[in-house]
């Protein structure tokens, strides 16, 4: 074995380190390569370094079951019967998180210390980041469904193992959960293999399906399939339209397919551009017993042949195009919006309208602290309109300055003032016509320049200086503001009638502390750096405790910073943080205030509990986890409230 393994590392670095091919023995597939060289120059491991398998500890393991507790319970039929397919075989069946953290497991009892030795266990860490080349890591890594077979795995301490392994993701394309068979030995050959992938690609695809179905049980379902014959029992794609007939979710199978024949993504487009069909037609397709002619539909552009079987909503949702359905299910959120948030409920309040209001001609006002996101908001508004591929142009009124505010707008004609081009200028009204104007700080407009663009609102017209004609102008207006137009009308500072003209709609944006998903929008600014640090536990419970008063820019140059001092693949920790932000409300609430024998988090909850007057349900808000997260972190750190029984930890 210690020869095989000085072998492996030999190959391993030889290949990957050094860019060698090897004399002595076949070289392995190019997606093993690949994560072979990922793992040597973005993650920065060693194949000698011999690593044991990472088992989380249960409270942390728990945490991460929670986050994915309605797909666990979907899925665990799926794991049972996929268990039982290949138990006999020596296989063991792994359920993880899109982290690659494994939350649901089944094996063999009288070899569970084996397998939690090899980390074929609940709790274990699979990501490619840390545990090298594996099954779980690599499909996260790659999102295709693969097997990772002995001398394939990077780390030479799994080289016995066998691992194949497939992908599982949500009706809105995002990776989801990896769904893994694995066995401790197998025969040499990774071929052998090949039957494993097929009953792993099924079982994820079930997996997948049950999901959606569930998503999307309100709705408009499509299942389509090359096939008459099995376009009701086994369909390969599946299709949730919303009540106005368009694509609210896909499985992956049909997205990979209208993506291809499109060209980019489909979610809120119509049914109607990406079929030969009509949405309100779709009663031609609810009963299997109409002619399989009947039935068929061709894709746009490609004219390919798919057998469609519609199933509509259940008694009592309309299914008609003009239906309003409130509130609009989550599902039904076009992607560029749905991308905006991880969870936090104020926000995803305010995107559901907004997904309402995204091919309106109202206009929309954003309000919020600066720094809160307004502007990808309106980008995310505009990106998932019919307005998208027209032109998106940002004006901030604040940083133009007055004398030149008119002419940018507006534009102007040659010669039209002293100083102007000589060829004159094309305003950004002009500039935005078919697209978006976002007129950001839009209470910093200087007051004489406010009925122009009142005009420009109600009649869709704009006159350059030194013009006579008004030309018409088709776009959209979104403006934004932290401060309080109601007030700065009534103050005589800002026009009322603007002011009733921009708010058409208006949407408020919650400040970064009071978001619920900031762990989530820390890990998505991570992941925008190559080979990015993880976050350490205790650094997240820094991050919720600190106000941010610079909000998501804050948090930007925060990672950023944090990134560059733990280096490519590291830890983040309290030292890797900026000193300016330990030195502010949340580093002078916490040490000192508690036990010094307690770990940072257990302090942080601790001041949360005070600060709450030990009120679980307002810490669990704050948080943003459920009450008994809160409690059995009390239990764990051993806090509980003054002059209560140890039995009653809280409220």
């Amino acid at each position: 074995m210690e020869t095989l393994q000085r072998e492996h590392i030999h190959a391993v670095m030889r290949l990957a380190g050094e860019g060698m091919p090897l004399a002595d023995a076949p070289a392995p597939d190019a997606v093993i390569r690949e994560s072979w060289t990922r793992c040597v120059h973005e993650h920065h491991l060693d194949p000698a370094r011999m690593q044991e398998a990472i088992i989380l500890p249960s409270h942390q393991l728990r945490e991460h079951q929670e986050r994915l507790e309605e797909l666990l319970h979907i899925a665990r039929h799926g794991v049972e019967a996929l268990y039982r397919q290949v138990a006999g075989l020596g296989y063991c069946v792994l359920l993880t998180d899109a982290r690659g953290v494994t939350v649901d497991f089944l094996g063999d009892l009288q070899l569970d210390a084996t397998l939690r030795h090899a980390g074929l266990y609940l709790g274990s860490d699979w990501n490619e980041r840390h545990a090298g080349t594996c099954g779980v890591g690599t499909v996260i890594a790659t999102g295709q469904a693969l097997t990772v077979h002995q001398g394939d795995h990077f780390d030479a301490t799994h080289i016995p193992l066998t691992c194949t392994a497939a992908p599982v993701y949500d009706p809105l394309g995002q990776l989801k959960a990896v769904l893994d068979i694995s066995a401790l030995t197998s025969p040499q050959a990774k071929s052998s293999q090949q039957l494993a992938l097929q009953l792993v690609r099924v079982f994820a695809q079930r997996v997948e399906n049950a999901n959606f179905l569930r998503w999307f049980r309100n709705h408009w379902v499509l299942k389509l399939h090359p096939s008459p014959e099995f376009v009701e029992i086994s369909p390969d794609h599946l299709l949730a339209l919303d009540a106005a007939g368009r694509i609210a979710g896909h499985n992956r199978a049909a997205q990979l397919l209208l993506e291809g024949e499109r060209g980019g993504p489909v979610l809120g487009l119509p049914f109607d551009c990406l079929f030969n069909a009509r949405f309100e037609e779709l009663g031609r397709y609810l009963r299997a017993a109409h002619p399989a002619g009947q039935r068929a539909v061709t894709l746009a552009p490609s004219g390919r042949v798919l057998f469609l079987h519609a199933a509509p909503p259940p008694m009592g949702w309309s299914t008609t195009p003009a239906a309003k359905v409130a509130p609009l299910p989550q599902a039904c959120v076009p992607a560029p919006l749905a991308r905006l948030s991880g969870g936090d409920p104020a926000l995803d309040r305010q995107i559901q309208r907004a997904a309402r209001l995204v091919d309106t001609t109202m206009s929309v006002l954003l309000t919020g602290e600066t720094g809160s996101g307004k502007e990808y908001f309106a980008q995310a508004m505009h990106a998932a309109s019919q307005r998208r591929g027209k032109p998106f142009i940002a004006v901030n009124c604040a940083a133009i300055p007055e004398t030149l505010i008119e002419s940018e707008l507006f534009g102007h004609l040659p010669g039209s003032f002293s100083g102007a081009s000589p060829k004159g200028k094309r305003g950004l009204i002009q500039e935005a016509d078919g697209g978006t104007l976002f007129l950001d700080e839009i209470g910093d407009m200087p007051l004489p320049l406010q009925p122009r663009l009142l005009r420009v609102l109600a009649e869709r017209e704009v006159t350059p200086i030194g013009g006579t004609r008004a030309q018409k102008v088709d776009l959209r207006v979104i403006s934004a503001t932290h401060a309080d137009l109601a007030a700065l009308a009534c103050e005589g500072r800002f026009r009322d009638d603007l002011y009733f003209r921009l708010a058409g709609a208006q949407l408020a944006l919650p400040p970064l502390r009071q978001r619920r998903d900031l762990p989530w929008l820390a890990h998505r600014m991570l992941d925008e750096h190559p080979a990015p640090p993880r976050l350490g536990p205790e650094v997240e419970a820094w991050l919720r405790a600190y106000p941010w008063p610079g909000n998501l820019r804050e948090l930007k140059n925060v990672i950023a910073y944090a990134c560059a001092m733990a280096g490519p693949g590291g830890v983040v920790g309290l030292a890797e943080l900026p000193d300016a932000l330990l030195g502010g409300e949340a580093g002078n609430a916490a040490p000192g205030a508690a036990p010094s024998s307690m770990p940072p988090e257990a302090q942080l909850l601790l001041q949360y509990l005070r600060a709450a007057g030990w009120s679980v349900s307002a810490v669990a808000h704050q948080l943003g986890v459920a009450r008994m997260t809160v409690y059995r972190r009390m239990q764990r750190w051993g806090i509980r409230q003054p002059d209560r029984l140890p039995g009653e930890a809280g409220r």
